[in-house]
Protein backbone atom coordinates (compact mmCIF):
# COMPACT_ATOMS: atom_id res chain seq x y z
CA UNK A 1 0.00 0.00 0.00
CA UNK A 2 1.25 3.32 -0.57
CA UNK A 3 2.38 6.16 1.89
CA UNK A 4 0.84 9.10 -0.13
CA UNK A 5 -2.53 9.48 -2.06
CA UNK A 6 -1.98 11.31 -5.39
CA UNK A 7 -3.15 14.48 -3.67
CA UNK A 8 0.41 14.43 -2.14
CA UNK A 9 1.62 15.67 -5.84
CA UNK A 10 -1.86 17.75 -6.31
CA UNK A 11 -1.26 19.70 -2.60
CA UNK A 12 1.88 21.13 -3.78
CA UNK A 13 0.69 22.30 -7.19
CA UNK A 14 -1.99 24.11 -5.99
CA UNK A 15 0.50 25.59 -3.57
CA UNK A 16 3.15 27.12 -6.06
CA UNK A 17 0.87 29.30 -7.50
CA UNK A 18 -1.04 30.15 -3.80
CA UNK A 19 2.00 29.94 -1.77
CA UNK A 20 0.51 32.24 1.16
CA UNK A 21 -0.85 32.31 4.42
CA UNK A 22 -4.22 32.49 3.74
CA UNK A 23 -4.08 29.49 1.39
CA UNK A 24 -2.35 27.61 3.29
CA UNK A 25 -4.42 27.59 6.82
CA UNK A 26 -7.48 27.57 4.68
CA UNK A 27 -5.81 23.66 3.70
CA UNK A 28 -4.21 22.84 6.91
CA UNK A 29 -5.91 20.12 7.62
CA UNK A 30 -5.40 18.56 4.09
CA UNK A 31 -1.43 19.35 4.37
CA UNK A 32 -1.79 17.12 8.14
CA UNK A 33 -3.69 14.35 5.95
CA UNK A 34 -2.25 14.05 2.90
CA UNK A 35 2.05 15.20 3.39
CA UNK A 36 2.52 15.79 7.26
CA UNK A 37 1.11 12.49 8.92
CA UNK A 38 2.05 10.41 5.79
CA UNK A 39 5.69 11.42 5.70
CA UNK A 40 6.41 11.18 9.33
CA UNK A 41 5.26 7.61 9.28
CA UNK A 42 7.45 7.00 5.33
CA UNK A 43 10.20 8.67 7.21
CA UNK A 44 10.01 6.22 10.61
CA UNK A 45 9.97 3.51 8.64
CA UNK A 46 12.65 4.80 6.37
CA UNK A 47 14.77 4.83 9.78
CA UNK A 48 14.20 1.39 10.23
CA UNK A 49 14.62 0.28 6.76
CA UNK A 50 18.34 2.36 6.56
CA UNK A 51 18.98 0.94 10.00
CA UNK A 52 19.37 -2.87 8.40
CA UNK A 53 22.39 -1.69 6.43
CA UNK A 54 23.24 0.74 8.54
CA UNK A 55 23.05 0.42 12.61
CA UNK A 56 24.33 3.69 13.68
CA UNK A 57 20.76 5.02 12.11
CA UNK A 58 18.72 2.94 14.44
CA UNK A 59 18.46 5.33 17.27
CA UNK A 60 16.60 8.09 14.94
CA UNK A 61 13.77 9.48 15.34
CA UNK A 62 11.25 11.05 12.29
CA UNK A 63 11.51 14.61 14.52
CA UNK A 64 15.56 14.75 14.29
CA UNK A 65 15.39 14.04 10.43
CA UNK A 66 12.44 15.91 9.16
CA UNK A 67 12.65 19.57 7.64
CA UNK A 68 10.04 21.68 8.31
CA UNK A 69 8.38 23.03 5.34
CA UNK A 70 8.10 26.89 6.10
CA UNK A 71 11.01 28.81 4.19
CA UNK A 72 14.11 30.70 5.84
CA UNK A 73 12.92 33.86 4.07
CA UNK A 74 15.23 36.23 6.19
CA UNK A 75 17.90 36.34 3.71
CA UNK A 76 15.74 35.72 0.40
CA UNK A 77 14.44 37.53 -2.28
CA UNK A 78 12.13 35.37 -2.50
CA UNK A 79 9.66 35.53 0.23
CA UNK A 80 7.17 32.94 -0.26
CA UNK A 81 6.48 31.22 3.14
CA UNK A 82 6.60 27.59 1.81
CA UNK A 83 8.83 24.85 0.10
CA UNK A 84 7.44 23.26 -2.67
CA UNK A 85 8.53 20.04 -1.21
CA UNK A 86 9.00 17.63 1.44
CA UNK A 87 12.42 16.60 2.76
CA UNK A 88 14.48 14.62 5.62
CA UNK A 89 17.94 13.96 6.37
CA UNK A 90 18.31 10.41 7.71
CA UNK A 91 21.88 11.07 8.75
CA UNK A 92 23.87 9.78 12.08
CA UNK A 93 22.86 13.02 14.31
CA UNK A 94 19.60 13.95 12.23
CA UNK A 95 18.54 16.98 10.07
CA UNK A 96 21.71 18.43 11.40
CA UNK A 97 24.74 16.53 9.98
CA UNK A 98 25.30 18.23 6.76
CA UNK A 99 28.94 15.91 6.75
CA UNK A 100 27.05 12.58 6.19
CA UNK A 101 26.59 9.55 6.63
CA UNK A 102 23.13 8.44 5.60
CA UNK A 103 20.55 10.04 2.86
CA UNK A 104 18.40 12.62 2.11
CA UNK A 105 15.46 12.59 0.60
CA UNK A 106 13.07 14.81 -0.87
CA UNK A 107 9.68 14.75 -2.35
CA UNK A 108 8.26 16.82 -4.44
CA UNK A 109 5.44 17.02 -7.36
CA UNK A 110 9.06 17.25 -10.15
CA UNK A 111 10.88 14.64 -8.55
CA UNK A 112 11.93 12.47 -6.02
CA UNK A 113 15.87 12.67 -5.51
CA UNK A 114 17.85 10.69 -3.21
CA UNK A 115 21.13 12.10 -2.31
CA UNK A 116 23.63 10.96 -0.25
CA UNK A 117 28.04 11.97 0.40
CA UNK A 118 29.59 15.07 2.09
CA UNK A 119 27.51 17.95 1.80
CA UNK A 120 29.19 20.55 4.09
CA UNK A 121 31.97 19.75 5.39
CA UNK A 122 33.97 21.79 8.19
CA UNK A 123 37.70 22.65 7.55
CA UNK A 124 39.25 20.23 9.34
CA UNK A 125 37.14 17.42 7.57
CA UNK A 126 37.61 18.65 4.21
CA UNK A 127 41.03 18.69 4.70
CA UNK A 128 40.82 14.61 6.01
CA UNK A 129 38.77 14.29 3.13
CA UNK A 130 41.69 15.47 0.84
CA UNK A 131 44.09 13.73 2.42
CA UNK A 132 42.24 10.24 3.07
CA UNK A 133 41.50 10.48 -1.14
CA UNK A 134 45.35 11.59 -1.91
CA UNK A 135 46.78 8.59 0.00
CA UNK A 136 44.70 6.24 -1.76
CA UNK A 137 43.47 7.58 -4.58
CA UNK A 138 42.87 4.14 -6.17
CA UNK A 139 40.93 2.48 -3.24
CA UNK A 140 38.73 6.28 -4.33
CA UNK A 141 38.60 5.74 -7.78
CA UNK A 142 37.55 1.91 -7.66
CA UNK A 143 35.09 3.21 -5.08
CA UNK A 144 33.12 5.73 -7.50
CA UNK A 145 33.50 3.83 -10.30
CA UNK A 146 31.70 0.84 -8.72
CA UNK A 147 29.03 -0.17 -11.65
CA UNK A 148 26.14 0.07 -9.24
CA UNK A 149 26.86 3.73 -8.44
CA UNK A 150 27.92 4.82 -11.30
CA UNK A 151 24.27 3.62 -13.39
CA UNK A 152 22.54 5.02 -10.24
CA UNK A 153 24.19 8.55 -9.25
CA UNK A 154 26.88 9.10 -12.16
CA UNK A 155 29.30 11.04 -10.18
CA UNK A 156 30.38 12.95 -7.32
CA UNK A 157 29.44 16.39 -7.61
CA UNK A 158 30.52 19.65 -5.65
CA UNK A 159 31.50 23.01 -5.80
CA UNK A 160 35.75 23.38 -6.47
CA UNK A 161 38.41 25.49 -5.14
CA UNK A 162 40.44 26.69 -7.25
CA UNK A 163 43.27 26.18 -5.02
CA UNK A 164 44.21 23.78 -2.21
CA UNK A 165 47.46 22.49 -0.30
CA UNK A 166 50.93 22.68 -1.99
CA UNK A 167 51.12 19.34 -0.80
CA UNK A 168 48.02 18.07 -2.18
CA UNK A 169 48.43 19.65 -5.86
CA UNK A 170 50.38 16.82 -7.49
CA UNK A 171 47.48 14.28 -5.44
CA UNK A 172 44.70 16.81 -7.28
CA UNK A 173 46.13 16.19 -10.93
CA UNK A 174 45.86 12.26 -10.69
CA UNK A 175 42.19 12.88 -8.82
CA UNK A 176 40.44 16.55 -9.55
CA UNK A 177 38.12 15.63 -7.32
CA UNK A 178 40.21 16.51 -4.75
CA UNK A 179 39.83 20.05 -5.48
CA UNK A 180 36.26 19.63 -4.42
CA UNK A 181 34.76 21.25 -1.54
CA UNK A 182 31.56 19.33 -1.47
CA UNK A 183 31.79 15.65 -2.56
CA UNK A 184 27.78 14.43 -3.03
CA UNK A 185 25.95 12.62 -5.28
CA UNK A 186 22.03 12.23 -6.00
CA UNK A 187 19.72 10.13 -7.98
CA UNK A 188 16.28 11.44 -9.27
CA UNK A 189 13.22 9.80 -10.07
CA UNK A 190 10.17 10.08 -11.49
CA UNK A 191 7.18 12.08 -9.31
CA UNK A 192 5.01 9.35 -9.73
CA UNK A 193 7.04 6.82 -8.03
CA UNK A 194 5.94 8.69 -4.47
CA UNK A 195 2.34 7.47 -5.03
CA UNK A 196 3.38 4.05 -5.81
CA UNK A 197 3.92 0.53 -3.97
CA UNK A 198 7.80 0.97 -4.62
CA UNK A 199 8.89 4.13 -2.96
CA UNK A 200 10.20 2.58 0.22
CA UNK A 201 11.95 -0.27 -2.11
CA UNK A 202 13.46 2.66 -4.63
CA UNK A 203 14.99 4.79 -1.75
CA UNK A 204 16.68 1.47 -0.33
CA UNK A 205 17.89 0.01 -2.87
CA UNK A 206 19.30 3.54 -4.14
CA UNK A 207 21.05 4.16 -0.45
CA UNK A 208 22.47 0.88 -0.84
CA UNK A 209 24.00 1.09 -4.17
CA UNK A 210 26.22 3.99 -2.29
CA UNK A 211 27.17 1.99 0.69
CA UNK A 212 30.53 1.56 -0.95
CA UNK A 213 31.12 5.02 -1.45
CA UNK A 214 29.97 6.14 2.12
CA UNK A 215 31.55 3.79 3.86
CA UNK A 216 34.80 5.42 1.83
CA UNK A 217 33.87 9.03 2.99
CA UNK A 218 33.25 7.46 7.10
CA UNK A 219 36.28 5.47 6.87
CA UNK A 220 38.37 9.11 6.04
CA UNK A 221 36.57 10.43 8.81
CA UNK A 222 36.87 7.95 11.39
CA UNK A 223 33.42 7.71 11.91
Amino acid sequence: MPYFEPDFLEFFKELAPNNNKDWFDENRKRYHRVIKDPFQAFVKDLISELSKSNPKLKELEPRDCIFRINRDIRFSKDKTPYKLNVSALVAVGGRKNRQGEGCYVELSPEHLRVYGGVYEPDKESLLSIREGIAADIDGFQKAINNKKFESRFGHIRGDKNKIIPKDLKAAGEKEPLIYNKQFYYFAEFDPEVIISDNLMSTITSTYDDAREVEQYFSKILNR
